[in-house]
């Protein structure tokens, strides 16, 4: 449905919405969990894990942001930070704008998210920036709706402790990437 240029816009975010949703919590089966016991409300143990840390989402400005709601309806009061990059028009390199992200960072693991991953210039350049302030390669998660075989390829190379979560690999770039 989202791929299809007939579709309305009320369907295009409903079932964006949506792939996010399932994205999100595809990406929080990655995080480490411990083995925890309860008690159930009639009386009975129940064996099951707990997720032992904190986390964060990073939206890669503007579109990144259209993931937020989705992160914060599977983890209630979870922190945001946001990156802006924007390519340069004459050289066509990611360049940083602006980085506001929370001082624990470094302690956090770190759902990245960002619709598109074409390139990976923009991405590439944002892991950067959280490695910058501690976060270690393989505490980040990047979630994204839809990669390319070249960005795909691209992160795998410089980040290969990454793990990326994508709902698809697109066939390839064209002329305008």
């Amino acid at each position: 449905m989202i791929r299809d240029q007939e579709t309305n816009r009320a369907d295009f975010i409903f079932y964006s919405n949506r792939i996010i949703r399932l994205l999100v919590e595809e990406g929080l089966n990655h995080l480490p969990v411990v083995q925890q016991t309860v008690t159930t409300p009639v009386g009975r143990s129940y064996s099951g894990v707990n997720f032992q840390g904190k986390i964060c989402g990073v939206s890669i400005m503007r579109a990144g942001e259209a993931m937020e709601q989705g992160l914060r309806e599977c983890c209630r009061s979870v922190r945001i930070g946001k990156i802006l990059i924007q390519r340069d028009e004459e050289t066509s390199k990611p360049r940083l704008f602006y980085a506001k992200l929370p001082e624990d960072i470094a302690d956090r693991w770190v759902l990245l998210l960002d619709p598109m991953l074409a390139t990976g210039g923009s991405a590439l350049m944002a892991v950067d920036v959280l490695r910058s302030h501690g976060v270690p390669e393989e505490r980040i998660l990047f979630l994204n709706l839809i990669a390319s075989p070249e960005g795909a390829n691209n992160f795998a190379q410089k980040f290969p402790k990454l793990r990326v979560v994508t709902a698809f690999v697109d066939q390839g770039l064209d002329e305008k990437k």
